[in-house]
């Protein structure tokens, strides 16, 4: 077979396990960084190798390896310089002192501890051949990494980036970045010099080549980010350019005698951050070197990994001493001098979690070792477990020690009044899932209706989600402006509402979350809500229409919920309730009472239903304590048909025709059940002739009419 089909044949295997791995890891809250590492780890000798060393040969024969290593130094090359364009001047402007005291120590600490490590290592695991100063720097780098890109998507994702917490955090990570960088250049100029002596030329090159990129670059970058104003588009031409200024960058650095990524690096820091420019770039950039490229580094890391090494009592034992030095090191280096700087015990620790990721980042130093000789296969192997146990373990401890619950009262300085309006809990409140506000209206509409004017309010909840852990919306900053176009759009569709006076009650929501249905659990929660409304949409591959997302919230949320199915866009004057005896048959007709409470214009009947077997109608308390509540001119505006029928659905179909809006809770007497989330019937969603809402009530003690009716008389007695 011709070398380059093979390689090719390789490229399509590593993509398509890369995308799977990190599938699988980011269903269980981890970073895509993890898959892509245990993908790369399963190829390799560790997995493949053991389980068929016969086709692990023939797809991954010694000869093609140095092909996947220039597709992955490549990829590594235009991903440093994504990190050097992402990293952004504003993360330092935050609690700078309090940051580079914390990101310093937290880099001392375990580069110490490393280097004593060393001492116990170097005659293990090492040999004569290797200098000992720089093993000693290598492991101490290692060990005092930060993940800079993924300790950015946990911030996000978390909705991290505009606490204390968060932007402390960020700008430590920033100042811990070039520090670690610089280490890393200083460790592999003594190891080309085999001294620390002979390493000095190198070192002041470096400086001087520094100082060039970030004066005489810049000033020339700047130009180009002028000409990016002007034109409001980067053509081919100027893109062109700036690779091969990428590319050339990389190469002085290598002949000064560091390292290719520095140079990539350093040309993407030294560009100026306009928004517009860096998201371009970035846009540009990065789906072909973070699909195609980097999870070709990630398999050459793995071919290299193996963890068949460590085959015995001692060796497992050294990588746990490996582990607990990286882990020990880096977490009580941050939580001491957080501590010192007064940061309180709770963030400190979570602080000292989130600096302890390593991800990426850490297994670029530890393939540069590797490729030096400075570290053996074995150590290389304990540090990639290292790796991926520091990075796995971030976000489960950060859940732990820092809850979503504590990161909604820990918002910066700089809130707004109107922000602050969050904290205020009316009597009534009504979360809103909005997917697209251009296209629910009338979902915010029903909100409206079912809250009212009187001391409730409304949430629009809308949820940015993030694609990948590296794309360049996954940055705080990114991820911000993505926010902000959110809550653009949503204002437009709250100035939109009639009358003006009930976008007074409107309040949004906005985060950034990948678990749709939990996020909206977590957040009903967190607001003490009473009510979820979610608008339905017809599912793209399933006729099922309370699966999928809708279904999920249904049987998931620890609140009541109703799901709105829009069929008549006007201002549902005429209500009917489908009234069967039930619990969510009696939230459904709180709901119907709620809005003709709150409009004059409204008017509701109930078709109630009941067995032929009984000889009357029998009410149920919680159908007459809500009666006995009404006042006498609501009760004027509604109609109760009692109905003995054995197609109770049937008439309501029928009834529907002459309606606005349909109101049925979930149960197989309309043909709707509260389990969802697989194929069942239907019926009422699909033939109903108006526009339908399906009620799901979870807490039987929730009265929604209590507290609008106590209000309305305690505002008369007034």
């Amino acid at each position: 077979m011709q070398t380059v089909v093979l390689v090719l044949i390789q490229v399509v295997i590593v993509i398509g396990l890369s995308r799977l791995m990190g599938l699988v890891c980011r269903s269980i809250k981890q970073p895509l960084v993890i898959g892509e590492i245990i993908a790369g780890i399963m190829l390799g000798p560790s997995l493949l190798g053991l389980i068929s060393p016969e086709i692990a040969t023939t797809l991954f024969p010694v000869d093609t390896l140095p092909f996947l290593n220039v597709l992955s130094q490549i990829g590594l090359i235009f991903f440093m310089f994504l990190i050097g364009l992402e990293l952004n001047p504003s993360y330092l402007k935050g609690q700078l002192n309090t940051a580079i005291l914390i990101s310093h120590v937290s880099i001392l600490v375990p580069f110490s501890l490393g280097s004593i490590l060393a001492l116990i290592l170097y005659p293990l695991l090492s040999n004569n051949t290797v200098n000992f100063t720089a093993f000693a720097l290598f492991l101490g780098s290692a060990m005092s990494i930060t993940a800079f890109p993924v300790l950015a998507r946990i911030i996000t994702e978390n909705n991290l980036q505009k606490t204390r917490l968060g932007t402390l955090a960020l700008t430590c990570a920033a100042v811990d970045d070039v520090t670690a960088w610089c280490l890393l250049a200083i460790s592999i100029a003594v190891t080309r010099t085999n001294s620390m002596s002979g390493a000095i030329p190198t070192i002041i090159e470096s400086i001087i080549y520094i100082v060039f990129m970030l004066t005489a670059v810049r000033w020339l970058l700047n130009k180009l980010a002028f000409h990016y104003q002007r034109a409001g588009k980067l053509n081919q031409f100027v893109l062109a350019g700036i690779y091969m200024g990428v590319v050339v960058s990389a190469l002085i650095t290598e002949f000064i005698g560091i390292h290719l990524i520095f140079g990539a690096f350093l040309l993407g820091a030294a560009l100026p951050k306009h928004p517009d420019l860096v998201k371009e770039i970035a846009e540009k950039t990065e789906d072909f070197v973070l699909i195609f490229l980097l999870p070709v580094f990630f398999a050459y890391s793995g071919l290299r990994t193996e963890i068949g090494l460590l085959n015995n009592p001692q060796t497992w034992l050294l990588c746990g001493l490996v582990i607990a030095v990286a882990i020990i090191g880096k977490y009580v280096g941050t939580y001491i001098s957080a501590r010192v700087c007064q940061i309180p015990k709770r963030e400190a620790s979570a602080l000292g979690w989130m600096m302890n990721t390593r991800g990426l980042t850490e297994l670029i130093v530890l393939n540069i070792g590797l490729s030096f000789n400075v570290i053996s296969p074995l150590l290389f192997t304990m540090l990639v477990i290292m790796a991926l146990v520091t990075t796995f373990m971030t976000s489960p401890l950060l859940e732990k020690i820092y809850p979503k619950t504590l990161i909604r009262k820990d918002i910066i300085e700089g809130e707004t009044v109107e922000e602050n309006l969050y904290n205020i809990q009316p009597a009534y409140s009504i979360l809103v899932p909005v997917a697209n506000p251009k296209s629910q209206k009338a979902l915010l509409n029903v909100a409206v209706a079912i809250g009212g004017m009187n001391n409730s309010i409304v949430h629009p909840l809308s949820l940015v989600e993030l694609d990948e852990d590296y794309l360049y919306q996954s940055t705080p900053e990114a991820a911000d402006q993505l926010i902000k176009e959110k809550q653009e759009k949503l204002d437009t569709l709250i100035q939109s509402l009639e009358p003006p006076e009930l976008r007074k009650i409107v309040q949004p929501i906005i985060r950034v979350s990948n678990n749709v249905p939990q996020e909206t659990a977590n957040i009903a929660l967190i607001e003490k809500t009473d009510l979820i409304l979610v608008g339905w949409h017809r599912p793209a591959f399933s006729d099922n229409r309370l699966g999928g997302r809708v279904g999920k919230i249904l049987n998931t949320s620890p609140v009541d919920v109703a799901v709105f199915v829009n069929k008549k866009p006007n201002n549902l004057k005429s209500l009917l309730v489908a009234y069967a005896e039930n619990v969510h048959d009696d939230l459904g007709l709180s709901l119907a009472l709620r809005m003709l409470v709150n409009d004059s214009k409204k008017h509701l009947e109930i078709l109630r239903f009941f067995p032929s077997s009984s000889s009357e109608v029998e009410s149920s308390y919680e159908f007459r304590k809500m009666f006995e509540l009404l006042p006498s001119e609501v009760k004027t505006r509604l109609q109760i048909t009692n109905l003995e029928s054995a197609e109770p659905m049937q008439v309501v179909i029928e009834a529907s025709q002459n309606v606005d809006l349909t109101i049925a809770g979930t149960s197989r007497t309309w043909g709707i059940e509260r389990q969802t989330l697989g194929l069942y019937t239907d019926r009422l969603a699909q033939e109903c002739q108006s526009s339908l809402l399906i009620a799901r009530r979870y807490s039987p003690v929730n009265n929604h009419l209590q507290s609008l009716l106590t209000y309305e008389e305690n505002t008369l007695r007034s």
